[in-house]
């Protein structure tokens, strides 16, 4: 029987304006390694096969030099030059993808993503064609109209906080961003996920797979004390 084939795509092309730094956010040191290298060696790590690493304008050398070769990453095949936005990269780094069954797409801003957690989601998608590591939300969430009245308080045994690793099948999430790139209804200026892209544009169910509330994002000062304190914790 044919082995399918898992490709990652790990995001790394933002330049982390919020963090006001000279240095990309990715590339910031979270004890002596940087941020990037957490989820990197987690991938590397896990049953998927292969890595493209989607970097920032002119970081491509930076990365082989400063972060492939000194942890010995094997699995990455490819490092390409992201574009403006999120879903621009996202679909570069798709079109970067030779051939794959499987493909799971990751925010490198997000160093606490676990391997065992990684692993699940494989074995998830397998079964799925489609699902996103979420945590269950914790607060009581309101929707609030312009003009600054609450008009709905949603039930939160219904509400989950997207997370990454999102994974699809790569023909259909391929195929979704294709015709979000033709679409001429602006859906690009709301698209916050890998998820909307598929769920718009290939109409199919999203599953869940339950994630850690450790796995956060790293866009700030504050969330970059956060992360030093989950380090130490470890």
């Amino acid at each position: 029987m044919k082995k399918d084939k898992v490709t990652c795509v790990i995001l790394a092309a933002g330049q982390g304006k919020r963090m006001n730094t000279h240095v990309a956010k990715q590339f910031i040191m979270l004890e002596d390694k940087p941020i990037l290298y957490y989820s990197l060696k987690a991938f590397e790590e896990s049953k998927a096969d292969e890595i493209i690493l989607v970097c920032g304008h002119g970081q491509i050398e930076y990365c082989k030099n400063n972060i492939i070769k000194p942890y010995g990453l094997r699995k990455i095949k490819h490092i390409i030059e992201g574009g403006t936005e999120r879903y621009n990269s996202v679909y570069l780094g798709l079109r970067a993808i030779d051939h794959s069954d499987y493909v799971l797409i990751h925010d490198g801003a997000r160093p606490f993503i676990s391997t065992p957690l990684i692993n699940e989601v494989i074995d998830v998608v397998r079964e799925s064609n489609a699902c996103i590591v979420a945590t269950p939300v914790k607060d009581t969430i309101k929707i609030v109209g312009k003009d600054g009245w609450i008009k709905e308080t949603p039930d939160r045994a219904n509400l989950w906080s997207a997370q990454t690793p999102q994974a699809f099948d790569y023909d259909s999430i391929r195929k979704a961003y294709e015709l979000l790139f033709k679409d001429e209804q602006g859906y690009n200026k709301n698209i916050t996920d890998d998820a909307m892209v598929y769920e718009i544009f290939i109409k199919k169910p999203v599953k869940i797979v339950r994630g850690d509330y450790k796995n956060i994002k790293i866009t700030t000062i504050e969330d970059l004390a956060l992360a030093q304190t989950l380090l130490e914790s470890v």
